[in-house]
Protein backbone atom coordinates (compact mmCIF):
# COMPACT_ATOMS: atom_id res chain seq x y z
CA UNK A 1 0.00 0.00 0.00
CA UNK A 2 1.20 3.54 -0.73
CA UNK A 3 0.86 5.41 2.56
CA UNK A 4 0.11 9.07 2.10
CA UNK A 5 0.00 10.82 5.44
CA UNK A 6 -2.17 13.86 5.09
CA UNK A 7 -1.65 17.14 6.83
CA UNK A 8 -5.21 18.13 7.50
CA UNK A 9 -6.10 21.64 8.48
CA UNK A 10 -9.55 22.38 9.78
CA UNK A 11 -11.04 25.59 10.94
CA UNK A 12 -13.35 24.44 13.69
CA UNK A 13 -14.74 26.57 16.44
CA UNK A 14 -14.58 24.27 19.44
CA UNK A 15 -17.22 24.85 22.07
CA UNK A 16 -14.76 24.55 24.96
CA UNK A 17 -11.23 25.91 25.46
CA UNK A 18 -10.24 22.49 26.84
CA UNK A 19 -11.09 20.75 23.54
CA UNK A 20 -9.09 23.33 21.61
CA UNK A 21 -6.16 22.85 23.96
CA UNK A 22 -6.12 19.08 23.44
CA UNK A 23 -6.53 19.54 19.68
CA UNK A 24 -3.49 21.83 19.53
CA UNK A 25 -1.47 19.49 21.74
CA UNK A 26 -2.34 16.58 19.46
CA UNK A 27 -1.33 18.54 16.38
CA UNK A 28 2.04 19.43 17.97
CA UNK A 29 2.66 15.82 19.03
CA UNK A 30 1.79 14.62 15.54
CA UNK A 31 4.10 17.20 13.97
CA UNK A 32 6.95 16.00 16.23
CA UNK A 33 6.34 12.36 15.31
CA UNK A 34 4.96 11.45 18.73
CA UNK A 35 1.93 9.65 17.36
CA UNK A 36 0.98 7.75 20.53
CA UNK A 37 0.74 11.05 22.38
CA UNK A 38 -1.25 12.52 19.50
CA UNK A 39 -3.72 9.65 19.74
CA UNK A 40 -4.28 10.36 23.44
CA UNK A 41 -4.87 14.06 22.79
CA UNK A 42 -7.25 13.57 19.85
CA UNK A 43 -9.14 10.90 21.80
CA UNK A 44 -9.84 13.52 24.44
CA UNK A 45 -11.02 15.92 21.74
CA UNK A 46 -13.58 13.35 20.54
CA UNK A 47 -14.80 12.84 24.10
CA UNK A 48 -15.22 16.58 24.64
CA UNK A 49 -16.65 17.25 21.16
CA UNK A 50 -18.53 14.03 20.18
CA UNK A 51 -20.47 15.77 17.39
CA UNK A 52 -17.41 17.25 15.66
CA UNK A 53 -16.10 15.16 12.76
CA UNK A 54 -12.77 17.00 12.90
CA UNK A 55 -11.57 15.30 16.05
CA UNK A 56 -12.43 11.82 14.76
CA UNK A 57 -10.62 12.46 11.48
CA UNK A 58 -7.49 13.62 13.26
CA UNK A 59 -7.68 10.68 15.63
CA UNK A 60 -7.96 8.29 12.69
CA UNK A 61 -5.03 9.97 10.98
CA UNK A 62 -2.89 9.67 14.11
CA UNK A 63 -3.64 5.95 14.28
CA UNK A 64 -2.62 5.63 10.63
CA UNK A 65 0.62 7.49 11.24
CA UNK A 66 1.28 5.16 14.16
CA UNK A 67 0.75 2.18 11.78
CA UNK A 68 -2.30 1.08 13.77
CA UNK A 69 -4.59 0.67 10.78
CA UNK A 70 -7.22 -1.30 12.62
CA UNK A 71 -7.42 1.37 15.30
CA UNK A 72 -8.01 4.04 12.65
CA UNK A 73 -11.18 2.46 11.29
CA UNK A 74 -13.70 3.16 14.13
CA UNK A 75 -13.00 6.91 14.48
CA UNK A 76 -13.00 7.40 10.71
CA UNK A 77 -16.30 5.56 10.40
CA UNK A 78 -17.67 7.83 13.13
CA UNK A 79 -16.41 10.92 11.27
CA UNK A 80 -18.36 9.81 8.19
CA UNK A 81 -21.50 9.24 10.24
CA UNK A 82 -21.23 12.85 11.32
CA UNK A 83 -20.28 14.16 7.87
CA UNK A 84 -20.83 11.63 5.04
CA UNK A 85 -19.27 13.91 2.41
CA UNK A 86 -15.96 14.47 4.18
CA UNK A 87 -13.42 13.55 1.47
CA UNK A 88 -10.44 13.40 3.83
CA UNK A 89 -12.21 10.85 6.04
CA UNK A 90 -13.09 8.71 3.01
CA UNK A 91 -9.48 8.80 1.85
CA UNK A 92 -8.01 7.88 5.24
CA UNK A 93 -10.60 5.16 5.80
CA UNK A 94 -9.79 3.77 2.36
CA UNK A 95 -6.10 3.56 3.34
CA UNK A 96 -6.91 1.87 6.64
CA UNK A 97 -9.25 -0.70 5.09
CA UNK A 98 -6.80 -1.47 2.29
CA UNK A 99 -3.94 -1.94 4.74
CA UNK A 100 -6.10 -4.38 6.72
CA UNK A 101 -6.90 -6.41 3.61
CA UNK A 102 -10.44 -5.13 3.11
CA UNK A 103 -9.81 -4.04 -0.47
CA UNK A 104 -13.39 -4.29 -1.72
CA UNK A 105 -14.62 -2.14 1.17
CA UNK A 106 -11.81 0.36 0.57
CA UNK A 107 -12.74 0.96 -3.09
CA UNK A 108 -15.92 3.06 -2.60
CA UNK A 109 -14.14 5.29 -0.09
CA UNK A 110 -11.10 5.83 -2.31
CA UNK A 111 -13.41 6.59 -5.23
CA UNK A 112 -14.45 9.68 -3.26
CA UNK A 113 -10.84 10.82 -2.86
CA UNK A 114 -8.33 12.14 -5.38
CA UNK A 115 -5.76 9.38 -4.78
CA UNK A 116 -6.05 7.33 -7.97
CA UNK A 117 -2.93 5.34 -7.08
CA UNK A 118 -4.45 3.97 -3.88
CA UNK A 119 -7.74 3.42 -5.71
CA UNK A 120 -5.96 1.42 -8.40
CA UNK A 121 -4.21 -0.73 -5.80
CA UNK A 122 -7.47 -1.39 -3.98
CA UNK A 123 -9.19 -2.32 -7.25
CA UNK A 124 -6.33 -4.67 -8.09
CA UNK A 125 -6.62 -6.41 -4.72
CA UNK A 126 -10.40 -6.57 -5.15
CA UNK A 127 -10.05 -8.23 -8.56
CA UNK A 128 -11.31 -5.24 -10.55
CA UNK A 129 -8.42 -5.59 -12.98
CA UNK A 130 -9.49 -3.39 -15.90
CA UNK A 131 -10.33 -0.42 -13.65
CA UNK A 132 -7.15 -0.99 -11.65
CA UNK A 133 -5.00 -0.96 -14.79
CA UNK A 134 -6.53 2.31 -15.99
CA UNK A 135 -6.05 4.10 -12.66
CA UNK A 136 -2.54 2.76 -12.07
CA UNK A 137 -1.47 3.75 -15.57
CA UNK A 138 -2.75 7.29 -14.98
CA UNK A 139 -0.96 7.45 -11.63
CA UNK A 140 2.23 6.09 -13.17
CA UNK A 141 2.17 8.78 -15.85
CA UNK A 142 2.33 11.37 -13.07
CA UNK A 143 4.94 9.47 -11.00
CA UNK A 144 6.91 7.36 -13.52
CA UNK A 145 9.72 6.48 -11.12
CA UNK A 146 7.59 5.30 -8.21
CA UNK A 147 8.68 1.70 -7.44
CA UNK A 148 5.36 0.82 -5.80
CA UNK A 149 3.39 1.98 -8.83
CA UNK A 150 5.75 0.17 -11.20
CA UNK A 151 5.27 -3.02 -9.19
CA UNK A 152 1.48 -2.80 -9.02
CA UNK A 153 1.08 -1.82 -12.68
CA UNK A 154 3.32 -4.72 -13.70
CA UNK A 155 1.29 -7.04 -11.51
CA UNK A 156 -2.09 -5.97 -12.88
CA UNK A 157 -0.76 -6.14 -16.44
CA UNK A 158 0.42 -9.68 -15.85
CA UNK A 159 -2.89 -10.72 -14.32
CA UNK A 160 -4.83 -9.20 -17.22
CA UNK A 161 -2.57 -11.01 -19.67
CA UNK A 162 -3.07 -14.32 -17.87
CA UNK A 163 -6.82 -13.76 -17.69
CA UNK A 164 -6.94 -13.09 -21.43
CA UNK A 165 -4.81 -16.13 -22.23
CA UNK A 166 -6.89 -18.37 -19.98
CA UNK A 167 -10.03 -17.21 -21.79
CA UNK A 168 -8.37 -17.83 -25.17
CA UNK A 169 -7.25 -21.35 -24.27
CA UNK A 170 -10.60 -22.26 -22.71
CA UNK A 171 -12.72 -20.91 -25.56
CA UNK A 172 -10.49 -21.79 -28.55
CA UNK A 173 -8.23 -24.67 -27.53
CA UNK A 174 -7.41 -25.70 -31.11
CA UNK A 175 -6.83 -22.23 -32.57
CA UNK A 176 -3.54 -20.97 -33.97
CA UNK A 177 -3.42 -18.27 -31.33
CA UNK A 178 -3.75 -20.83 -28.55
CA UNK A 179 -0.86 -22.84 -29.96
CA UNK A 180 1.16 -19.64 -30.30
CA UNK A 181 0.42 -18.65 -26.70
CA UNK A 182 1.41 -22.10 -25.44
CA UNK A 183 4.58 -21.99 -27.54
CA UNK A 184 5.54 -18.63 -26.07
CA UNK A 185 5.07 -20.00 -22.55
CA UNK A 186 7.26 -23.00 -23.35
CA UNK A 187 9.88 -20.67 -24.82
CA UNK A 188 9.96 -18.60 -21.62
CA UNK A 189 10.37 -21.81 -19.63
CA UNK A 190 13.21 -22.86 -22.00
CA UNK A 191 11.30 -25.99 -23.00
CA UNK A 192 12.37 -25.73 -26.62
CA UNK A 193 11.07 -29.02 -28.10
CA UNK A 194 7.56 -28.24 -26.86
CA UNK A 195 7.86 -24.64 -28.05
CA UNK A 196 8.94 -25.78 -31.51
CA UNK A 197 6.02 -28.21 -31.75
CA UNK A 198 3.44 -25.58 -30.76
CA UNK A 199 4.88 -22.92 -33.09
CA UNK A 200 4.84 -25.38 -35.99
CA UNK A 201 1.20 -26.24 -35.30
CA UNK A 202 0.29 -22.55 -35.18
CA UNK A 203 2.04 -22.03 -38.53
CA UNK A 204 0.23 -25.03 -40.02
CA UNK A 205 -3.11 -23.52 -39.05
CA UNK A 206 -2.28 -19.93 -39.98
CA UNK A 207 1.00 -19.53 -41.88
CA UNK A 208 0.43 -15.81 -42.40
CA UNK A 209 0.37 -14.86 -38.70
CA UNK A 210 2.73 -11.92 -38.08
CA UNK A 211 5.78 -12.71 -35.89
CA UNK A 212 5.06 -16.43 -35.72
CA UNK A 213 7.95 -17.38 -38.04
CA UNK A 214 10.20 -14.96 -36.19
CA UNK A 215 9.40 -16.63 -32.88
CA UNK A 216 10.05 -20.09 -34.31
CA UNK A 217 13.34 -18.82 -35.68
CA UNK A 218 14.36 -17.70 -32.20
CA UNK A 219 13.80 -21.26 -30.96
CA UNK A 220 16.16 -22.57 -33.63
CA UNK A 221 18.69 -19.80 -33.04
CA UNK A 222 18.76 -20.62 -29.34
CA UNK A 223 19.74 -24.18 -30.26
CA UNK A 224 22.26 -22.96 -32.91
CA UNK A 225 20.23 -24.67 -35.63
CA UNK A 226 21.15 -21.91 -38.06
CA UNK A 227 19.81 -23.35 -41.36
CA UNK A 228 16.39 -23.84 -39.76
CA UNK A 229 16.61 -20.40 -38.16
CA UNK A 230 17.46 -18.88 -41.53
CA UNK A 231 14.44 -20.53 -43.14
CA UNK A 232 12.10 -19.25 -40.41
CA UNK A 233 13.50 -15.72 -40.41
CA UNK A 234 13.39 -15.59 -44.21
CA UNK A 235 9.71 -16.55 -44.10
CA UNK A 236 9.09 -13.68 -41.67
CA UNK A 237 10.88 -11.16 -43.89
CA UNK A 238 8.65 -12.18 -46.78
CA UNK A 239 5.55 -11.65 -44.67
CA UNK A 240 6.86 -8.44 -43.10
CA UNK A 241 9.52 -6.82 -45.27
CA UNK A 242 9.37 -3.72 -43.07
CA UNK A 243 10.22 -5.58 -39.86
CA UNK A 244 13.73 -4.49 -38.83
CA UNK A 245 14.13 -7.28 -36.26
CA UNK A 246 13.28 -9.98 -38.81
CA UNK A 247 15.90 -8.55 -41.19
CA UNK A 248 18.47 -8.42 -38.38
CA UNK A 249 17.72 -11.98 -37.28
CA UNK A 250 17.98 -13.27 -40.83
CA UNK A 251 21.25 -11.41 -41.33
CA UNK A 252 22.67 -12.83 -38.12
CA UNK A 253 21.60 -16.38 -39.03
CA UNK A 254 23.33 -16.00 -42.40
CA UNK A 255 26.42 -14.60 -40.68
CA UNK A 256 26.57 -17.57 -38.33
CA UNK A 257 26.78 -19.81 -41.40
CA UNK A 258 29.57 -17.77 -42.98
CA UNK A 259 27.33 -16.25 -45.68
CA UNK A 260 28.87 -12.83 -45.26
CA UNK A 261 27.62 -11.11 -48.40
CA UNK A 262 24.00 -12.21 -47.96
CA UNK A 263 24.19 -11.37 -44.26
CA UNK A 264 25.55 -7.92 -45.04
CA UNK A 265 22.64 -7.13 -47.34
CA UNK A 266 20.05 -8.10 -44.72
CA UNK A 267 21.85 -6.29 -41.93
CA UNK A 268 22.14 -3.12 -44.00
CA UNK A 269 18.44 -3.38 -44.73
CA UNK A 270 17.72 -3.75 -41.01
CA UNK A 271 19.88 -0.72 -40.27
CA UNK A 272 17.92 1.27 -42.85
CA UNK A 273 14.59 0.22 -41.36
CA UNK A 274 15.69 0.93 -37.78
CA UNK A 275 18.92 2.96 -37.82
CA UNK A 276 21.70 2.41 -35.30
CA UNK A 277 20.29 -0.50 -33.36
CA UNK A 278 23.45 -1.62 -31.47
CA UNK A 279 22.98 -5.35 -32.12
CA UNK A 280 22.59 -4.69 -35.83
CA UNK A 281 25.71 -2.51 -35.91
CA UNK A 282 27.81 -5.18 -34.22
CA UNK A 283 26.69 -7.94 -36.59
CA UNK A 284 26.96 -5.59 -39.57
CA UNK A 285 30.57 -4.85 -38.63
CA UNK A 286 31.31 -8.57 -38.52
CA UNK A 287 29.67 -9.11 -41.91
CA UNK A 288 31.59 -6.17 -43.40
CA UNK A 289 34.86 -7.54 -42.07
CA UNK A 290 34.18 -11.04 -43.40
CA UNK A 291 33.27 -9.54 -46.75
CA UNK A 292 36.61 -7.74 -46.88
CA UNK A 293 35.32 -4.20 -46.24
CA UNK A 294 37.44 -3.16 -43.25
CA UNK A 295 36.50 0.52 -43.50
CA UNK A 296 32.78 -0.21 -43.22
CA UNK A 297 33.39 -2.65 -40.37
CA UNK A 298 35.38 -0.04 -38.47
CA UNK A 299 32.65 2.56 -39.07
CA UNK A 300 29.89 0.24 -37.76
CA UNK A 301 31.82 -0.70 -34.62
CA UNK A 302 32.85 2.89 -33.93
CA UNK A 303 29.23 3.96 -34.17
CA UNK A 304 28.22 1.19 -31.76
CA UNK A 305 30.84 2.33 -29.23
CA UNK A 306 29.64 5.92 -29.57
CA UNK A 307 26.07 4.85 -28.85
CA UNK A 308 26.76 2.34 -26.08
CA UNK A 309 30.13 3.18 -24.60
CA UNK A 310 30.50 1.05 -21.47
CA UNK A 311 28.16 -1.81 -22.41
CA UNK A 312 29.15 -5.44 -22.94
CA UNK A 313 28.38 -5.03 -26.64
CA UNK A 314 30.75 -2.05 -26.77
CA UNK A 315 33.41 -4.25 -25.17
CA UNK A 316 32.94 -6.80 -27.95
CA UNK A 317 33.24 -4.00 -30.52
CA UNK A 318 36.57 -2.93 -28.99
CA UNK A 319 37.74 -6.55 -29.14
CA UNK A 320 36.69 -6.84 -32.79
CA UNK A 321 38.45 -3.57 -33.66
CA UNK A 322 41.63 -4.85 -32.00
CA UNK A 323 41.54 -7.89 -34.27
CA UNK A 324 40.85 -5.70 -37.30
CA UNK A 325 43.81 -3.41 -36.55
CA UNK A 326 46.17 -6.35 -35.96
CA UNK A 327 45.30 -7.69 -39.40
CA UNK A 328 46.03 -4.24 -40.84
CA UNK A 329 49.43 -4.10 -39.15
CA UNK A 330 48.45 -1.38 -36.68
CA UNK A 331 49.72 -2.76 -33.34
CA UNK A 332 49.39 0.50 -31.37
CA UNK A 333 45.73 0.95 -32.32
CA UNK A 334 45.09 -2.73 -31.62
CA UNK A 335 46.68 -2.37 -28.18
CA UNK A 336 44.49 0.64 -27.38
CA UNK A 337 41.36 -1.28 -28.31
CA UNK A 338 42.41 -4.23 -26.17
CA UNK A 339 43.05 -1.86 -23.29
CA UNK A 340 39.51 -0.50 -23.63
CA UNK A 341 38.16 -4.03 -23.90
CA UNK A 342 39.97 -5.10 -20.72
CA UNK A 343 38.71 -2.03 -18.84
CA UNK A 344 35.13 -2.83 -19.72
CA UNK A 345 35.59 -6.49 -18.86
CA UNK A 346 37.06 -5.55 -15.48
CA UNK A 347 34.09 -3.26 -14.81
CA UNK A 348 31.61 -5.97 -15.77
CA UNK A 349 33.45 -8.65 -13.77
CA UNK A 350 35.15 -7.00 -10.76
CA UNK A 351 37.58 -9.11 -8.72
CA UNK A 352 36.01 -11.04 -5.86
CA UNK A 353 35.85 -8.98 -2.70
CA UNK A 354 36.12 -5.63 -4.48
CA UNK A 355 32.47 -4.72 -3.91
CA UNK A 356 30.99 -3.68 -0.59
Amino acid sequence: MIRTLLLLFFTWQFSTPEALQHFQAGAEAEKSGHFSAAIVEFQKVTELEPTAATGFVRLGQAYLENSDFGGAIPPLNQALKLDPDLAAAHQLLGYALLAQGYAAQAVPHLEKSDDIAALGIAQLEAGQLADAAAHLQTALAKRPNDPDLLYYFGRVSGLLSKQSMDMLIAAYPDSARTHQAMAENYYILRQMPQAEKEFQEAIRLRPDLPKIHLELGLVYAGASQWPKAEEAFRAETKLQPGNAEAAYRLGNALLQQGKAREARAELERSNTLLPEMPETLYSLGKADALDGDAASAEKAWRKLIELENGSSLAAQAHFALAGLYRKQGKPEQAAREMEEYNKLQATANPPEGSQN
